[in-house]
């Protein structure tokens, strides 16, 4: 059975994720997993500096070290699992009914490949633990993730709110077609005014490529508004969102070729970077 997957960790963003996660399990009905994942610190230990004692650090210090580094340990395990109850906790007062735990040791990509096939949506926040208070700050792992999984991944700036409308970036291109065929199976944004918006590129009958999608998404219910927009993608996509005050965007990920990837790329990245609402980016 196919999850919703939370990344909880100690940042501002961690109850946003779990209040995302909680709203994507109750529209898709599927059981919640809340993962948090310990990394090792990138700082000096104790058994980093054993070769010093030479240079005048002394057994007992580094002893003293190693007791310390054993009881941060402890205390990121322990800190961890009352971060997952808390989160269990709340699922549980908002109507889910299956929840489960995982708490894990090293790398969170690392984590989340092992964990994918069991993944339906990845939930995590926009900032990481490492960026507390940068909200600006693209987390140290998105990037890493949108690049390397093939799970849609639902990602979130600090406060979430149920959407009540929608916006799909559409461009043309076959990867858009399967994203527009993603909503359509699936009942996450079923209901949900649809905002339809590309910007002019060069792709062949972009324009009735359009305009079949939006007749394709009013045929499976949704209303639809569509937009043809002219100018720069980002400032073009960015406008109409804060215009029309969007509370869910949808926008692809990076294409195949090392030239549309630059752009796509650059484009996917800056508007997670900006997003003061909740975004799906899709593979």
């Amino acid at each position: 059975m196919q999850k919703i997957i939370a990344c909880i960790d100690g940042s501002a963003m961690a109850q946003s994720v779990c209040d995302a996660a909680i709203w994507a399990s109750r529209k898709l009905e599927k059981t919640v997993l809340f993962l948090h994942t310990i990394e090792k610190e990138q700082q000096h230990g104790a058994d980093d500096l054993s070769g010093a004692i030479g240079l005048g650090a002394s057994a007992a210090l580094l002893e003293e070290m190693a007791a310390l580094d054993q009881k941060r340990a402890e205390l990121a395990l322990q800190l961890g699992k009352n971060m997952l109850s808390a989160a269990a906790e709340r699922a549980g007062e908002y109507g889910v009914s299956v929840v489960e735990q995982k708490q894990r040791h090293g790398d969170l990509l690392e984590s989340l490949t092992d964990l994918e096939e069991e993944a339906r949506l990845v939930v995590l926040g926009r900032s990481g633990e490492g960026h507390q208070g940068s909200f600006s700050a693209l987390g140290s792992h998105v990037e890493q993730l949108i690049r390397q999984l093939h799970t849609p991944l639902l990602i979130v700036p600090k406060h979430f709110s149920t959407p009540k409308n929608f916006m799909l970036a559409y461009d043309g291109r076959d990867t858009a077609d399967k994203a527009v065929q993603r909503i359509i199976r699936s009942d996450l944004l079923k209901g949900l005014p649809c905002h339809l918006v590309t910007v002019r590129n060069k792709v062949d009958d972009q324009m009735g490529r359009f305009e079949r999608t939006k007749a394709l998404l009013e045929s499976e219910g949704f209303e639809v508004t569509a937009r043809y927009l002219e100018g720069d993608i980002y400032d073009s996509l960015l406008g109409y969102k804060q215009q029309h005050d969007i509370d869910l965007m949808l926008i692809g990920a990076f294409a195949h070729s090392k030239i549309r990837q630059f752009f796509l790329g650059s484009n996917t990245l800056r508007m997670i970077e900006s997003a003061t609402k909740p975004m799906i980016v899709l593979r």
